[in-house]
């Protein structure tokens, strides 16, 4: 009796998907966050620190905060926030 031997096919490499990257996102004066059941408001935005304020429902007037732009940046990724107005 004769085996079969199994003779692998040559194989074609496949195209790779493109590359998509997602731009990272930019704070500038004016934007709005809305995380779930706060809002970020930006005002004033430096070179490294940035002035915001973060009000729970409603609210008009609220306490300035002053921090750093990356610190800022990953907050609200870390809480999902969505950008309302930019």
């Amino acid at each position: 009796m004769k085996s079969k031997q199994s003779v692998p096919k040559p194989t074609v490499p496949k195209a790779a998907a493109p590359k998509t990257t997602v731009p990272k996102p930019t704070i500038e004066a004016g934007q709005v966050w809305r995380m779930e059941g706060v809002t970020c408001h930006i005002g004033q935005v430096g070179k490294t620190l940035v002035n915001y304020k973060l009000l729970k429902g409603d609210t008009v007037r609220g306490p300035s905060s002053l921090g750093n732009k990356e610190v800022l940046l990953k907050h609200l990724k870390a809480k999902k926030a969505v950008l309302v107005k930019g």
